[in-house]
């Protein structure tokens, strides 16, 4: 069995790529050699890198890793990101118990009775923003009239944040997202952190139908009502994050790869119906980010096949690789909305994303009208002209200029 690899000579994540519609081919190289590997992160650390789609499903399941680690002090770190750099507080006892009471109380906010409700909802907002598009003229930029305000909207009215005030967060949510300045990372991250909890204060006296308004309702008085306002100041910053950022991305790599592979964006300009399974097509293959991977920590040793990993090691685990391994996903750089199968792109497991149905409903919605109404829709420049956000972990790009 495989316990230890030499360090030297490491594959030395990010691993390069020429274009954000296709997969590193260091990952593919792996992927084809070894599906669990060493390799070296951005911070010089050893970690075990998961490219095979049944052994990352397998471990995104497993108990035995987590995001907590044993010995903090000692563990690998990743990056420089706040978010994915290294491991989370907490041992992991508490880690499960506190990721079992979050995914409770925020059930109730992303159930699919509400999703059901919320799609009329954002069809309406996809109309809106597809009217804009249009009184804007070609040639226009794609990403600032729709793929960015469309998911700030959403995610504005679901938990309560006013959406005036989105280039005040999505500044500090790109910040925070940075992998190359950790002190302006952690700052970003104070403010919206701070920003959500002035926001549920402010609900405890004045409470709307939203999830910062629930969360201000289980907030008391004294030391114990100030620690848990911090921790749910703390959640509802995440999910203000997590709710735009990696959508606008999908949006926006969704749209390229419609229009990279023939006939598809002619396809779904004829037959809306197809959407639904349009999307999860755009989900399995959209690769916004080239952070590399989803970090885990072993509490035990776990061993799957030739491999063991230790307790303590850093485990990252590739989505983007897993979505594209020939063995589960036959000719996987092919786009086939009819493909059936299950991803990862949300995880799997108990770790699997609690917002899956809401980013399911937008990306809907947005490749149901989108191609119908606009059904010329075509890039108004090379696609090598478009920029990459590289230096951030959620990624994507930062202008889609079209022209009908």
């Amino acid at each position: 069995m495989t316990t230890t690899t030499s360090t030297d000579d490491l594959p030395r994540m990010p691993f390069a790529r020429d274009d954000v519609l296709e997969m590193a081919p260091q990952l593919r190289a792996l992927q084809e050699s070894a599906p669990i590997a060493h390799v070296r992160t951005p911070a010089g650390d050893v970690a075990w890198l998961v490219t095979g789609y049944d052994e990352a499903r397998a471990l995104f399941a497993d108990p035995r890793l987590g995001r907590s680690h044993p010995d903090p002090e000692n563990a690998a770190r990743i990056s420089s990101s706040v978010i994915f750099g290294g491991p989370m507080g907490g041992s992991p006892e508490t880690e499960r118990a506190n990721h079992t009471m979050m995914r409770k109380l925020l059930a109730p906010a992303f159930s699919a009775r509400r999703m059901g409700r919320l799609r009329e909802h954002v069809a309406g907002l996809v109309s809106d923003r597809l009217d804009a598009l249009a009184a804007a003229g070609a040639p226009a930029d794609l990403h600032e009239i729709l793929s960015f305000p469309l998911p700030v909207l959403v995610i504005c009215e679901l938990l309560g944040v006013p959406f005036e005030d989105r280039d005040r967060f999505a500044g500090w949510s790109e910040d925070m997202s940075r992998l190359d300045d950790r002190t302006l990372a952690e700052q970003a991250a104070g403010r919206l952190q701070g920003y959500i909890r002035e926001l549920i204060q402010r609900k405890r006296t004045d409470p709307g139908e939203d999830v910062l308004s629930d969360f201000a309702g289980m907030v008391g008085d004294g030391p114990q009502g100030e620690a848990a306002l911090d921790g749910l100041a703390g959640l509802g910053s995440g999910l203000l994050f997590a709710g735009h950022e990696t959508t606008v991305g999908r949006i926006d790599v969704g749209v390229l790869l419609l229009l990279d592979r023939d006939g598809e964006w002619a396809a779904l300009a004829a037959d809306p119906s197809r959407a639904d399974t349009a999307v999860e097509e755009i989900l399995r293959l959209a690769a916004p980010g080239n952070a590399g991977g989803i970090p885990r920590y072993a509490h035990e040793e776990i061993t799957v096949g030739d491999v063991v990993i230790r307790t303590g090691d850093a485990v990252l685990l590739s989505p983007v690789a897993a979505n594209r391994d020939p063995k589960a996903f036959p000719e996987p750089e092919r786009f086939d909305a009819e493909r059936g199968g299950s991803h990862l792109a949300f995880g799997h497991g108990p770790y699997f994303c609690v917002g899956a149905s809401l980013a399911r409903v937008e990306l809907t919605e947005v490749f149901r009208a989108l191609p119908a109404r606009f059904p010329g829709l075509a890039l108004a420049v090379d696609r090598s002209e478009i920029e990459v956000r590289g230096n951030v972990l959620t990624g994507g790009i930062r202008t889609l200029p079209v022209t009908w």
